[in-house]
């Protein structure tokens, strides 16, 4: 009886206490620990808001984290501000409405952030020769607006070496300690853009630090952030030469088809279909398909950084510099085998009108990084061609309105992109437009029911 009034007293000492504090406009201090068992998850700060960081960001932000999304784009800024899902990945639709990104374009805010994730471009030059700038821009730029302790992440796709000889010395050139005053990871993106089924959220990633410290760190946020698998590389090289050996893989294979295309065409073997029938073995085959060019940031980019890296080291990639001359080629030869075809109906490039279906580098998306397309387009136009424009992804840059219009302006079709609405064409209406001649890029066209319309039909190695 006598503790239950002691502990009575108590009570009513602490409620007057607490009515004390309040009349004096006072609040009571609280113990965070007693008020919640979790602590408010880390300031994130993604720099460069594109394919690969927007995502990310959107992902985070639904996860609980505080985002910034940094960019030197204020159109890009602005648009991310309205709401709008700027990659126009579908899966991003229902999650955009119920999250918050700040968006950035000074980077003095992003002080108080613990977490900064480097997703800038890391394009080649006209000589093939990596432009490492944009990554040392944003590592400085992050070095200057940091506190202490923080983690930086590289999802930047880079040659072996870059964060250890480049990134890492601009943090202690700031007079930033590695290991104290920041933590370096490395987790290269793996962005498919237009994959129905694969995207930032599901696809496995692998992970590399300069240290234990670091890669913990990194670790529990992508545990938080995605739902795959993460493997751990035992050192951060061997994290920034994974990404470069998965484009150079696909690289080399696509160049393979493409040299069996150009061969396969002289002996009049169908491409297609042999590589159709190579594919039922079930091991030990990885089907590859020849098109008009390889397009995209990474695939067309990425070999060219570890190309120059081994130079330094003195070795030559030979096999990767011969795929790489191969695929370069594509579209020169998607054009040769226009004029063999416009040659059987006695016409030349020149002057004829020629429609271009699609420009963007990839089926269903309006990417137009390094597209094949473009380099079509430039070699047609350098040989007089008169040229019509058609992608339903790029209406601003198509010079018709419709595929209609295009079809009636034009003798001639090359299929550059594989749109799902250029498939969806029927046959006929090429015949009833008049269409005389059909290079097929991506081989996707029905080839037989084109030839039995009495239209020449040239397919890459078919």
């Amino acid at each position: 009886m006598e503790e239950n009034n002691n502990n009575k007293t108590t009570n009513e000492l602490n409620a007057k206490l607490d009515e004390l504090l309040l009349s004096q406009g006072l609040a009571k201090i609280k113990n965070p620990a007693a008020e919640s068992q979790k602590p408010a998850k880390p300031r994130v700060c993604v720099v460069g808001m594109g394919y690969v960081g927007f995502p990310l960001a959107v992902m985070a932000a639904a996860k609980g984290y505080e985002v910034f999304g940094l960019d030197t784009d204020l159109g890009k800024l602005k648009l991310i501000d309205q709401g709008v899902n700027i990659v126009k990945e579908k899966y991003l639709d229902e999650i955009l409405p119920k999250v918050k990104i700040n968006t950035l374009h000074d980077p003095r805010p992003m002080r108080p952030c613990d977490i900064f994730l480097i997703c800038v471009p890391t394009p080649v030059d006209e000589k093939y020769y990596p432009i490492l700038e944009p990554i040392v821009n944003a590592s400085k730029t992050i070095a200057e607006n940091m506190k202490k302790g923080v983690l930086v992440i590289l999802e930047s796709t880079v040659n072996p070496g870059v964060c250890e000889e480049i990134i890492k010395p601009i943090f202690e050139k700031a007079g930033h300690l590695g290991g104290r005053d920041f933590f370096l990871a490395h987790c290269p993106e793996r962005v498919n853009p237009g994959d129905p089924k694969w995207n930032v959220t599901n696809i496995p990633r692998v992970l590399g630090a300069l240290d234990e410290t670091g890669l913990k760190l990194a670790q529990e946020f992508y545990q938080n952030v995605i739902e795959a698998p993460i493997m751990l590389m035992k050192t951060i090289r061997e994290a920034e030469a994974t990404k470069i050996v998965e484009n150079s893989f696909r690289d080399i294979n696509i160049a393979f088809v493409n040299e069996l295309a150009k061969s396969f065409d002289k002996l009049g073997i169908d491409i297609v279909n042999v590589i159709r029938g190579a594919a039922t073995k079930p091991f030990a085959f990885l089907a590859h398909w020849p098109s008009c060019g390889v397009g995209g940031h990474c695939i067309p980019v990425d070999p060219y950084y570890l190309i120059e890296k081994a130079k330094e080291n003195d070795f030559d990639h030979r096999f990767l510099r011969v795929a790489r001359e191969i695929n370069n080629s594509m579209p020169h030869y998607t054009v040769e085998t226009l004029q063999e075809a416009l040659n059987k109906i006695e016409k030349s490039i020149k002057g004829t009108n020629i429609g271009i279906l699609g420009i963007s580098y990839k089926a269903n998306v309006s990417d137009l990084r390094r597209s094949p397309s473009l380099e079509i387009i430039k070699i047609l136009k350098d040989k007089g061609a008169k040229l019509h424009l058609y992608d339903p992804h790029l209406t601003n840059l198509s010079t018709v309105k419709n595929i209609e219009e295009l079809l009636e302006k034009s003798e001639a079709l090359i299929l550059a992109t594989n749109h799902l609405e250029f498939l969806q064409i029927p046959v006929e209406k090429f015949k009833d437009y008049g269409i005389k001649v059909i290079v097929d890029g991506k081989n996707s066209f029905n080839k037989d029911k084109i030839k039995n319309l009495g239209i020449i039909y040239k397919g890459i190695g078919r």
